[in-house]
């Protein structure tokens, strides 16, 4: 039997229940759920890839990336036939459209369907993952949701979302939720190593990640194309009672911002209490330690008003009031 691995750092919890599972065991569809950067989609299309290895195997996970299968998912593009890997938003498409495999750019619902009603190109499984999905309209949402209540026999769906409750309930409902935690310093050096970054580099970046890939990588970035900097600058001037000429929340950065934010205010109330407690923000301890002290009951408060932000940020509301509710918060506004 061939040697297997399964290269997903972390993931303990989700392991663990597919490690649990047989093929005949496991459900038609899964919806990912936990925060940006923890390795959601870095599951899936290794979950995808071990059902489709041809290698011998006893249990789920596991896959021997020598079979020709495998060879198929060498780089960022798999090229399997029987795997189909869609990110971001999906729209409705044309009713009338009938493309190929791999001849549409820019997959919609109704492509989806078409192509997971046809058979295995191998015949076995065929794998769909819908990577930080999100849908166009309400239509887009219900042609998939057509798809979920008669799925076809043999076909997996993956969904991973950062936002599970802006999901249609029809959709989350006929969904097995698996959850994602944060992951440990220890875990995101040892992904960012992988990624053949300085050991130097990775410890900076692993400590300011707050447990998230994605949030470490940012740091790494220049300062002129860091979210990270810019929610920083921003940081800085609201304490001290400026109004930010720029903001830094979108819809995309919303989640990261409200994160980095977090750390800069738990930092700022380790440095008002000067017990010795080391600071995340290692590159802003300075600025950190020559702000106002802040008072154990004003801590408390302002860390409430951050989780309320949170809470809001994974609704509907504008991205601009959320920021301008931090804002507030920081400037203790009522």
């Amino acid at each position: 039997m061939s040697e297997l691995r399964f290269d997903v750092v972390g993931a303990e919890g989700p392991k663990r229940y597919f490690e649990g599972l047989t093929q005949q065991r496991l459900g038609h569809a899964y919806l990912f759920t936990g925060p940006a950067g923890v390795g959601k989609k870095t599951f899936a299309r290794a979950l995808a890839q071990s059902l489709l290895c041809l290698a011998p195997k006893d249990a789920l996970l596991g896959y021997d990336g020598t079979c020709a299968s495998c060879l198929l998912f060498g780089g960022e593009n798999a090229r399997h036939p029987d795997f189909l890997e869609h990110r971001g938003v999906l729209r409705i498409g044309d009713p009338d459209a009938r493309a190929g495999f791999y001849e549409s750019e820019q997959l919609s619902a109704r492509d989806l369907i078409h192509q997971f009603s046809m058979q295995s190109y191998s015949g076995g499984m065929r794998v769909l993952v819908l990577g930080d999905v999100a849908f166009a309209t309400h239509e887009a949402a219900n042609a998939l949701l057509k798809f979920l209540e008669e799925p076809p026999r043999g076909v997996l769906m993956l969904l991973t979302t950062a936002t599970p409750a802006r999901l249609l309930s029809t959709i989350r409902s006929r969904l097995v939720e698996i959850r994602f935690p944060l992951l440990s310093k220890a875990q995101v050096r040892e992904v960012l190593g992988g990624m053949k970054y300085a050991s130097q580099e990775s410890d900076l970046a692993a400590s300011l990640s707050g447990g998230s890939v994605a949030r470490a990588l940012a740091t790494l970035q220049s300062e002129e194309e860091s979210l990270r900097a810019q929610v920083v600058r921003w940081f800085f001037d609201s304490v001290a009672g400026k109004s930010p000429q720029d903001s830094w929340a979108t819809r995309e950065t919303l989640e990261d911002g409200l994160e980095t934010i977090k750390t800069l205010v738990r930092d700022w109330i380790v440095a008002s209490g000067g017990d010795g407690i080391a600071l995340v923000s290692l590159d802003q301890a300075e600025r950190l330690r020559r702000l106002q002290p802040l008072d154990p009951r004003a801590a408390v408060a302002l860390l409430g008003k951050l989780d309320d932000a949170q809470r809001l940020a994974r609704t509907n509301v504008s991205p601009n009031l959320v920021g301008e509710f931090v804002r507030m918060a920081l400037t203790g506004s009522p």
